[in-house]
This record gives C-alpha cells, structure tokens and sequence, in this order.
C-alpha cells in the first residue's frame, strides 16, 4: 500500500505521490512468469539511457514517457528491468541502451529527472524514477567488489551476480540528510555551493556517514559546513533522488548558535534570512530559489508559509 507524502498540503514533495505501481518484487526470479509478461499485448516498455527517457504531450495536455508494446520494442537481453504491474494488470518494463531511440514525432524529446520530474504523472514520474536509479547502479557497479569479475544481471534488474565468487550485489542507495536549520529569532539558514550560479541558495545537506545515525548525521554536517551547533533535530520527510543512487531524509533543526563559518570547499557562502529579507530577495532576483522538484524547496515552504518562486530544474 502506497503512503501519499506531503509536508506542505497543496505542493506534495515530488517523486513520492502515490504511482498507483505494485512492484511485485516476488515475480523478479520467476522467469516463466516474467517472458508471459513480456509477450503480453498490454504490456508497455520505454527505453532509459543516461538518466534519460523520451517523453511525450499527451491527448489531456500533460506529458507522459514514450511508451511502447514489448514487440516494437528495441532488442536486448540482459539490461531489461521489471518494474511493476499496475491495477490493471497492465505490466512495465525498462529497457537500459546506449541510447535512446529516434522518434519520427517532432513533440517526443529527451528528458532527465529534473525536468520530467515536475512534468510527469505520479505513475510515469514513479517508473522513471525506479527505472533511472537501477540504470545508475548497473551501470557503475558491473564488476564484483569481492573477486573483480564481470557480474551479470540477474532479478530482472534488481541483482547482479558474481560468476566467479558466488556474490550477489543489490542496488545501492546512499542515504543523506537535509536540512532546514533556524535560529532563536526563527530565522533559516541558507547557503550556497561553490559549483551553483550566483545567488542560488538552498539547504544545508550531507551524506551519512558509517556508524552514524542520521540525526548526529544532521548535526555534524551543519557545524562542517557552516560552523554553526544544532540541538534539536526533527524528521520531515524522505524522497528518492536518483543522482546518482541517494535517498534524502529532510530534517527541521534548531540552532544553538549563529556565528556562520563556511568551509570553502562544499560551501562558499551561507546566510540567516528572516521571511521578509528572504521575500525581498527573491524579488530583486539577489536570490534564487532551490530546485522545485528537491525536497529542499519544500523545507523551505514549511518555514516560509507559501510557495516559492519557480526555479529552473
């Protein structure tokens, strides 16, 4: 059963709307089951390569993914992906290429997460985003950490395993933390990484690190980056951030301190920002807002009261 998340009541945090998608993991080793599926009429396929799949206009005005019926689909073997099965026992597969098809339509075009994110159903905006993470896995984990041989794909593209050693390797997820962070006055910390556009701020985030939980994960990313203490830390909210293969945890913390000290290296700049110091910045363009489909934009939402601007993905 699918959780709706929300942490702001009319926006809800991209990429964790309920797909209406069952991922049937139990039929991923059973491979009659899985070549019935494949041949079945109804069954839809799209091609991912790179983080990439076509997408469409559909007849209702929105944007699908490109699909198609397994038997115009292009050939390969061993990087199909079972993703799931929907109400109507409609069944979906990914298909992982060098790259991607040529469409005779002029409206179907290439798309990322960033951008098809904001764009998508929640069922198409849930097959890519689990079609996206496990391409990002095979692709950077094909040899066996134990032996170094090649391992092959086994679970409809949910297991490679070793041929060599015996080893099977799950997909990774890296978790990292996220954070909202205010201070007595009520006042959110915002900073700015040394690769991002002048005047792009957003919120402070890590990855957790071994043998950390991650609310001391939250704490000692804020000191790191921004030299400033956290006591209280509350959890927010989770979304699935395939890039290359993260989970986020979104956290509220509160500061025990103020006195900012970035290190230069993650952080070039970070800032206190009242509600209307922050509202003016937005309106003078002195500030941009975080990315609409991160949760950080969310967070954000949650202390600001009301919806951000609309940044570029």
């Amino acid at each position: 059963m699918e959780v709706p998340v929300s942490i702001h009541t009319e926006r809800p945090l991209s990429l964790t709307a309920p797909s209406g998608i069952d991922r049937a993991a139990h039929h991923r080793l059973d491979e009659a089951w899985l070549a019935a599926a494949w041949s079945h009429p109804t069954t839809r396929v799209f091609v991912v390569s790179g983080g990439q799949v076509l997408i469409d206009d559909t007849p209702d005005g929105g944007t699908g993914i490109v699909m198609t019926p397994a038997f115009e689909a292009p050939v390969t073997e061993t990087h199909r992906y079972f993703l799931g099965t929907d109400e109507d026992g409609v069944r979906y597969f990914a298909l992982q290429k060098d790259a991607l098809p040529g469409r005779m339509d002029q409206s179907a075009r290439p798309a990322g997460l960033r951008e098809a994110g904001l764009l998508l159903s929640p069922r198409d905006a849930g097959l890519m985003v689990h079609a996206v993470a496990l391409e990002n896995w095979q692709r950077m984990h094909r040899f066996c950490s134990r032996c170094g041989k090649r391992t092959v794909v086994a679970a409809a593209g949910h297991i490679r395993r070793c041929p060599g050693c015996g080893a099977e390797h799950y997909p990774r997820t890296d978790p990292a933390v996220i954070m909202l962070v205010t201070d007595e006055h009520d006042r959110a910390l915002l900073g700015r990484q040394v690769h991002w556009p002048e005047g792009r701020f957003s919120t402070l985030a890590g990855f957790v690190e071994p043998g950390e939980s991650i609310e001391q994960s939250v704490v000692r990313e804020v000191w790191e980056e921004a030299g400033v203490r956290v006591g209280q830390v509350e959890y927010v909210a989770s979304q699935p951030w395939p890039f290359p293969y993260s989970l986020m945890l979104g956290f509220t913390a509160r500061a025990t301190t103020s006195e900012i000290t970035v290190d230069g290296e993650e952080i070039q700049e970070a800032r206190w920002f009242s509600r209307e110091e922050l509202r003016a910045a937005f309106a003078s363009g002195a500030v941009l807002p975080p990315s609409g489909i991160s949760i950080a934009a969310r967070l954000v939402e949650l202390w600001y009261g009301e919806p951000l601007p609309r940044a570029a993905a």
